[in-house]
């Protein structure tokens, strides 16, 4: 529990930074910086896809070496640069590469990190563990948030002094990371990590084929903020959306994860994707302020029946010699679909028009229940 509580702050402090910064990007991109949806949605998928590359090689590495607080340290640490970025920025590029260095360092230390959460729980609690971790990390992203909203509503504060101010949290981060303590993990020499597709858990393989699919309907976040301004929300006013998202996400992450215990994974990550099915269409049809609040509430539900459950299921049912390997290919396969969903959504809108990615996604993530349900 120690591990967890530390990695718990250390993920609060980093998403009070990254959240600082995270809802304002579409809106200083497309009013300060020029940028169009799609120039959004190519930033995001190209930082994310990139990134996400290195997330499996980080888990097999940690498994390799037997150790993930490096991995995790240099992770946290260049997300900390990327901040430094956005600062500088006065055009697009400069932003994107911002998110490149963030989410680089996203892709370094995600899977060590969850391994270190799987290794310092019993499989029996895994759920719990992971929805601690994320209603501590959600906490954070509710304070930042709020901290955002704050700064930005006093009138001689700009973005780049948020973006400057977020640096705090996320050093402060990266400190406390260092408390951590490496649990033992699987010693055999002769057993050194090899990835073969064929000798993995079927429902392994069949959830990682079906998450990679749903993932080219799941495209950046930026796009339900973008769909807000499109209703009638001002920068302040997205603020306070993200945030009752974060809340709702926070609240609900750590029940869910607790009910994951008792009912199995799987029922609970179907009722995530189901959720996440009709708040896209929601979001198709919503054309009054009043849909928008009570869709952004829903859409943290489905990120609380889902995100920490996922990584509870596969460290159950992934070889324990591989597990960092497991959790970053699966957050490989789901970075790397996030560049074409990022550009069909960015391509949809500006062909079709604000609703058509959202229909396409809600099909997906019907799609994507329907799949688990039936083949896992």
């Amino acid at each position: 529990m120690f591990n967890i509580i530390l990695l718990g702050i250390t993920s609060l402090l980093t998403d009070i930074s990254s959240e600082m910064v995270y809802p304002l990007l579409p809106i200083f991109l497309t009013t300060r910086l020029g940028a169009t949806p799609l120039v959004v949605g190519t930033i995001e998928g190209i930082a994310e896809s990139l990134a996400s590359l290195l997330k499996v090689f980080s888990g097999y590495f940690s498994d390799r070496a037997k150790c993930r607080k490096p991995f995790a340290i240099a992770g946290y640490s260049a997300s900390t640069v990327g901040k430094i970025f956005l600062y500088t920025a006065s055009s697009w590029p400069v932003v994107l590469a911002g998110r490149v260095a963030d989410r680089f360092g996203k892709g370094i230390r995600t899977a060590p990190r969850d391994a270190l959460i799987a290794e310092s729980s019993s499989e029996g609690a895994r759920g719990r563990a992971f929805g601690l971790h994320r209603t501590m990390d959600t906490l954070g992203a509710a304070i930042g948030v709020l901290l955002a909203y704050c700064f930005i509503t006093r009138a001689h504060v700009d973005f780049h002094q948020i973006f400057l101010y977020s640096l705090v949290p996320a050093f402060l981060g990266v400190v406390a990371l260092f408390f951590v303590r490496e649990k033992g993990v699987v010693r055999e020499r002769e057993n050194k990590p090899s990835l073969n597709w064929n000798a993995l858990d079927s429902r392994l393989k069949t959830f990682l084929i079906l998450m990679f699919v749903f993932t080219l309907g799941n495209s950046s976040n930026q796009f339900l903020l973008l769909k807000a301004g499109n209703v009638g929300f001002d920068a302040k006013t997205i603020l306070l959306l993200y945030l009752t998202y974060n809340l709702v996400y926070n609240v609900a992450s750590y029940p869910a994860g607790a009910i994951s215990d008792r009912i199995g994974r799987k029922a609970m990550i179907v009722a995530g994707y189901l959720v996440y099915g009709l708040v896209y269409f929601g979001f198709a049809m919503a054309s009054t302020p009043a849909s928008i609040w009570v869709l952004f509430a829903a859409y943290g539900l489905y990120m609380a029946f889902t995100e920490g459950v996922e990584k509870a299921f596969i460290s159950d049912i992934a070889p324990e010699n591989l597990r960092g390997t497991m959790i970053g290919l699966h957050a490989t396969l789901v970075g790397i679909g996030l560049l074409p969903a990022s550009l069909i959504a960015g391509a949809l809108w500006n062909a079709f028009g604000a609703s058509a990615p959202f229909y396409f996604g809600g099909f997906m993530g019907i799609l994507a229940a329907a799949g688990i349900w039936l083949l896992i």
